[in-house]
């Protein structure tokens, strides 16, 4: 079992700036950058997301809060919003994400759950029994949209989607 300690007063101490962990904007924009440079925070996108997972983040500017929910990709925020630094196509992935399960997940803990994969329309997530009796989650990265349903419903907060920006630091 692994510990978590907060480093943030350690950090501190050592002179070292905090990190932040990027922020899951709206989908297929073309750069983070071309977000923060043309956003107007005008909220738009917020009152326009039928799911109410658009969210305003710590520095003002709209984030995903996938604890509130899924993405169904339905694209009103786009509509809703007078810049252009979206992508054309829009049949790829919205996020450039990879999708983990914790080792706090339950089922990794030899107790049975799978919420995740009950979540889970796209089928990313399916149970395997493997050397126990309880099943263990098993991803597919390809069949993971991100859309974040799997999030929510995890008793344990053990699922997460990852940019790919946090996966190389």
């Amino acid at each position: 079992m692994t510990i978590n300690v907060d480093q943030s007063r350690r950090n501190f101490l050592r002179g070292k700036k905090p990190t932040i962990a990027p922020a899951f904007r709206l989908p297929w924009i073309t750069s983070e950058n071309a977000f923060i440079n043309d956003c107007t925070k005008c909220n738009d996108c917020l009152s326009a997301c039928e799911e109410n997972i658009i969210v305003k983040g710590p520095d003002g500017y709209p984030k995903i809060d996938f604890d509130q929910g899924e993405c169904t990709f339905c694209q009103d925020c786009i509509t809703s919003c007078e810049q252009t630094f979206f992508k054309e196509d829009k049949t790829g992935q919205a996020w450039p994400s990879k999708f983990n399960i914790k080792d706090n997940c339950l089922a990794k803990n030899n107790v049975y759950c799978q919420s995740c994969k009950d979540a889970c329309e796209s089928r990313a997530i399916s149970f395997a029994y493997i050397d126990s009796a309880i099943p263990q989650p098993q991803v597919s990265q390809d069949l993971c949209t991100g859309c974040g349903a799997c999030i929510k419903p995890c008793p344990t907060n053990s699922t997460e989607l990852l940019l790919f920006k946090e996966l190389n630091q």
